[in-house]
């Protein structure tokens, strides 16, 4: 961490990436080569090795390694990445060595201090070599010492999760790539990035949450970064819904938008935002998510609860953001979304306990952020009606007639190809982010029908089907710019839906 040449072990921590942990996490396009590699590889490593996890005195986040592998995993060429890597590291932060080591007995001590940002990746990496990645997330970021310990001042407890999913989810997604890209190295950075980030609201995600429960067990997990599935059937335990009724997720959401407490005072500061809302309104939040239930006594349920939060986080972003027939693409509400595209990856790595823990604090974080946002109403019918599934980028090319083929469909036969090429040079760092998100929830949910949400307390969910993922994709193309194709680029909405 110290800006000299790289040795063997910071590469072993960042080899070529693998293949994705699960059939629902996101597949790699087409274009990958060895330059490509060399170039991801070269920006993983340098990253690492000479800057630090925050960019500016009021812990804004490095995440230059977020776009690189974005672009490779989309099949962009190695000058792509590298162009952009030099681009995006003019503003960072160099690295430096902590004051002290890390360890077992300190680990609480230090929380939250960037100065032990280097310290605590190096206890990670020791953690991930000798462990696994598995048993790391387990112990570090699930287990109950790590969140709450008996006889600890509630203001100074360690709260893991509650960092892992604070920071507009960026602990989350750092440790999400490396568990979708197979870099021991960057699941460290994550880790290591929450533990350096404050908790906001203490006591939000309650120390009940944390109880001893049984399933737990990681030992039929693979240690290393192998290929692992989802489709187990989770043993029953009473993480199980009380009142035996399920509840869906965008009930929940239905709830929340319909609570007078929760209502908008007026905008908020965009970086205070969080913290605000949660002193604000935590108590209330909790009471609904809660709510939420999760029953693991029923085969596939932990997929289904990973797709209700993906849904939720798409619906929140694009439906939240069309308003009077006009498309806002807020940045924080596109933070959801773009997170929420990990959740495959890191489910495959837990045990059925931490995987409903890390879908409860998803979701909570994701509520409280639409309510910090200002709870934008939700015109789901309208949104079906008006909205566009075919992107219209500038000076599109007349195709020649082909016999029996709409126009439309044979100028662009798969309209998420058009929309990805774009996004790779586009030069918002999120932009491409966001329509990998949405492409790979097309492939997996795009054949959902109308009337698959039937029977929640969301008004017109029944209307919504799988286009919902090309419909917000061609929006947000379209807000922020062809400019592949000769737009002047747009910038991401902070303004927020006050009024």
């Amino acid at each position: 961490m110290n800006g000299k040449v790289y040795d063997e072990k910071v590469e072993g921590l960042f080899p070529a990436p693998s293949p994705p942990p699960s059939a629902l996490s996101p597949q790699r396009f087409p274009g990958c080569n060895l330059e490509s590699l060399k170039a991801v590889r070269h920006a993983l490593i340098d990253n690492h090795t000479k800057y630090h996890i925050f960019w500016n005195d009021i812990k804004f986040h490095n995440h230059v390694t977020h776009r690189a592998l974005a672009i490779y995993a989309s099949g962009g060429s190695g000058s792509i990445i590298e162009a952009f890597y030099k681009q995006d590291i003019k503003i960072q932060r160099p690295a430096f060595v902590s004051p002290q080591p890390i360890t077992a007995d300190n680990f609480v001590e230090h929380l939250s201090d960037e100065n032990y940002y280097e310290a605590y990746i190096t206890l990670f990496v020791k953690s991930i070599e000798e462990k696994g990645a598995a048993a790391t997330l387990e112990e570090f970021i699930f287990s109950e010492k790590y969140n709450f310990e008996f006889g600890r001042d509630a203001a100074a407890q360690p709260e893991m999760l509650c960092r892992f999913v604070d920071a507009v989810m960026h602990p989350l997604i750092q440790c999400g790539h490396g568990v979708e890209f197979g870099l021991k190295g960057m699941l460290a950075e994550g880790l290591a990035l929450a533990a350096v980030h404050g908790v906001h609201a203490p006591g939000f995600l309650p120390p009940s949450l944390f109880a001893a429960q049984p399933g737990g067990d990681i030992n039929g997990l693979s240690n290393g970064f192998s290929s692992l599935v989802l489709n187990k059937q989770s043993p029953s335990t009473h993480l199980k819904s009380t009142s035996g009724q399920e509840t869906h997720a965008f009930s929940i959401l239905a709830r929340v938008l319909k609570d007078p407490r929760l209502a908008s005072k007026g905008p908020r500061q965009p970086f205070g935002q969080y913290p605000d809302t949660l002193v604000a309104h935590g108590d209330k939040i909790r009471e609904h998510v809660q709510d939420w239930t999760i029953d693991l006594s029923k085969p596939g349920e932990i997929e289904r609860k990973m797709e209700e939060c993906i849904w939720t986080s798409s619906v929140i972003y694009a439906i939240g953001g069309w308003r009077n027939k006009a498309f806002t693409g807020d940045f924080f509400l596109m933070h959801m979304v773009t997170s929420s595209v990990f959740l495959p990856s890191l489910i495959a790595y837990l045990s059925p306990r931490a995987q409903v823990l890390l879908l409860r604090a998803y979701f909570a974080s994701t509520i409280v952020w639409l309510v910090a946002r200002g709870r934008p109403s939700l015109n789901l019918r309208s949104f079906v009606e008006s909205t566009p599934t075919v992107p219209n980028p500038p000076s599109s090319q007349a195709v020649p007639h082909v016999d029996r083929i709409p126009a439309q469909d044979a100028q662009i036969p798969n309209p998420f190809l058009p929309l990805i090429q774009s996004s790779i040079v586009h030069p918002s760092d999120h932009h491409l982010k966001i329509q990998r998100a949405f492409a790979h929830f097309s492939t997996i949910y795009g054949s959902r029908p109308k009337g698959y949400f039937a029977g929640t307390e969301l008004d017109g969910a029944e209307e919504l089907d799988g286009s919902l993922f090309l419909r917000a994709a061609v929006l947000t193309a379209d807000y922020m710019g062809w400019v592949r194709e000769g737009e002047e680029a747009g910038a991401w909405g902070l303004e927020g839906f006050y009024v």
